[in-house]
């Protein structure tokens, strides 16, 4: 028998890995029936146009390493789509017409060198401010004229230019004010709002004193509005204020339910918010009218809204998944579902089972799937998230589905550091970096073996980005608790990550540790992988992206060096892409080496 025949049909996890995928459309704000949508084509993420009353989706482009974002203009005429280098997030956005296929009428309407996208605010007069990030220059906002139909003929003109981290995140509906989030005062993970005129004169200031976030969510619908939008951290739970630029006044919105505000935006009518409220690992979805102060539930209550947009008709679009039920963007007053990716569909697979441990910062809140198969104690794989400033939640997960079908159990745990748990608990992995998540981890994992639930000797340490940050690091520091790793794109040697980094993600790790490496050395040595390398005992899987701008591809061969020189076990796998591939074909790849590297090692 044929090797392809063998693998036909292909197990139900790689079914999962290789089912259509779609995102959140983005409908265009002067033409409703019109939008942009990043979904699979042939094996990887692309960008399309959308036609919602005919169904109609026709690829824009067909890049080798998939298009991750894409953006349409106000009238709908054009699809932007950001043209990076393999995956290396520095580049430069592209246009083409909406419903135009790969190659057709490409334009670069911007003159403006390649960098690090720093938001992208396209106006109803063909005007679209940029905002971009580089190694020489730090941040720059241009505005730029790049006409509703052709090109513009003035060239950019910079509005904004700062050595620190900042974005382009806000245009008022007549397009004369933007907003700008910032962190000249030091710290990029609690940023400020200042808010400019098109000709780059500055008209108010939004300022917490640095140690509070702020973030710009949007300008009101509505001609000559000038509310803002905004999410504050003045308490320990993230709410929502409308700042009105033009009188400086500020009013708050409070929904009175549980858990902190996620995301919020504006129904296209002005008066009511659509509002995203994260709490237990879940987020619902709420519609606020702002002149009555009714809050009412939007969509399905159970499971997560991944993302959501408002519709001129009160509806919304919502990206809605669970721990068993894939995503689909389905409509929340109906519940019908939408927009379907091509392909075959996904298998479903476990739920997840909350689990409330008391650890050595406060309770700590994780979330455990268990195999339909089998008995406790069960071998797990307990896979952190990555951020760290995201959390786990009761959404789908390829990779856990995966997992759960060897007959392994998956307990994930939101530690200090998550968001969804309040400001305090958001930002307490400052205290020692690494070593915090890792202990609520160590808290949870040993009240479950206790109970009986998990089986102490088969136990798997996996994540990535920050997760296989700390897989590496939880190797090193809990050695005799690990009896493998499985590390994708981690930091493994912190100083050269931050010689290679991309400079907001320099600009993070000088706010988290309170320095660079220079003036905080040991810090940085203290809660950095390779420092624990000799005291590794397990093995230990390693991938890396060769163009990944966040977790650099030298400081993890340093890492995979020093690992061999001690005789290690250590197993690795680089691919041609960046932090993240948008292809199938390589996802797929990477699960199974996980899968197999993992069978072969632990018992």
């Amino acid at each position: 028998m044929s090797s392809a025949a063998r693998d036909w049909p292909p197990p139900p996890w790689e079914q999962r890995f290789r089912a259509g995928r779609v995102r959140l459309p983005q409908w265009a704000a002067d033409n409703p029936d019109r939008a942009v949508v990043v979904m699979t084509d042939e094996g990887a993420l692309q960008a399309h146009s959308w036609t919602p009353s005919t169904g109609r989706v026709l690829a824009a482009t067909d890049r080798t390493q998939g298009t991750n974002l894409a953006q349409i203009d106000p009238g709908g005429n054009w699809v932007w789509w950001f043209d990076d280098n393999d995956g290396d997030e520095f580049g430069t956005w592209r246009r083409q017409p909406f419903g135009s296929t790969p190659g057709r009428r490409v334009e670069t309407p911007i003159d403006l060198p390649a960098a690090y996208p720093r938001g992208l605010l396209i106006g109803r007069d063909g005007t679209a401010v940029i905002g971009r990030g580089d190694a020489r220059y730090g941040t720059q906002i241009h505005v730029v004229p790049v006409g509703r139909s052709a090109h513009g003929t003035d060239g950019p003109t910079l509005i904004y230019a700062h050595r620190n981290w900042a974005a382009a995140r806000a245009m008022s509906h007549d397009g004369q004010l933007v907003a700008v989030e910032h962190s000249e005062h030091g710290d990029s993970r609690h940023p400020s709002i200042r808010v400019y005129r098109r000709d780059g004169w500055p008209v108010a200031e939004l300022d917490d004193g640095g140690d509070r976030g702020l973030w710009a969510l949007g300008f009101a619908p509505a001609a000559g509005d000038q509310r803002l939008l905004v999410r504050h951290e003045r308490g320990n739970t993230p709410k929502l204020l409308i700042w009105d630029v033009a009188k400086l006044i500020q009013r708050p919105v409070d929904l009175g339910v549980d858990g902190e505000i996620g995301d919020a935006s504006w129904y296209p009518d002005g008066r009511h918010l659509l509002v995203s409220v994260d709490h237990h690992a879940r987020t619902r979805l709420y519609r606020v009218d702002l002149f009555s102060g009714s809050v009412l539930g939007v969509g399905p209550m159970e499971g997560t809204a991944e993302d959501a947009v408002a519709r001129p008709d009160g509806d919304a679009w919502v990206l809605h998944s669970s721990a068993a039920r894939p995503p689909a963007v389905l409509s929340a007053r109906s519940g019908r579902e939408l927009l379907t990716a091509p392909g075959a569909g996904s298998p479903s697979s476990v739920g997840v089972r909350d689990v409330w441990v008391d650890g050595p910062g406060g309770r700590i809140h994780a979330l455990l799937r268990v195999p339909t198969a089998g008995t406790a104690p069960y071998p797990v794989i307990v896979k952190v998230h990555g951020g760290p400033t995201l959390h786990d939640s009761d959404s789908f997960s390829p990779a856990a589905a995966a997992w759960v079908d060897q007959g392994w159990a998956v307990l994930e745990v939101n530690y200090r550091g998550s968001t969804g748990y309040g400001v305090d608990w958001r930002d307490a992995l400052e205290a020692k970096v690494g070593f915090t998540e890792l202990a609520d981890v160590a808290a949870v994992h040993d009240q479950l073996i206790a109970e009986g639930t998990l089986d102490a000797d088969r136990s798997v340490l996996v994540g990535r980005s920050w997760g296989g940050y700390l897989t590496l690091l939880g190797l090193g520091t809990q050695p005799d608790r690990w009896a493998a790793g499985v590390a994708a794109v981690p930091v493994a040697d912190y100083v050269a990550a931050y010689e290679d980094e991309m400079g907001s993600l320099q600009e993070f790790d000088r706010a988290l540790f309170g320095g660079s490496p220079e003036e905080v050395p040991e810090r940085y040595r203290e809660s950095s992988p390779l420092t624990y390398v000799d005291a590794v005992r397990a093995p230990v899987l390693i991938s890396a992206g060769e163009n990944d701008p966040r977790c650099p591809y030298r400081q993890i061969l340093n890492y995979v060096e020093a690992r061999r020189r001690c005789g290690g076990t250590v197993e690795t796998h680089i691919y041609d892409a960046g932090h993240a591939s948008q292809v199938d074909d390589e996802r797929v790849t990477q699960m199974r080496l996980e899968l197999d590297f993992v069978r072969r090692h632990v018992s």
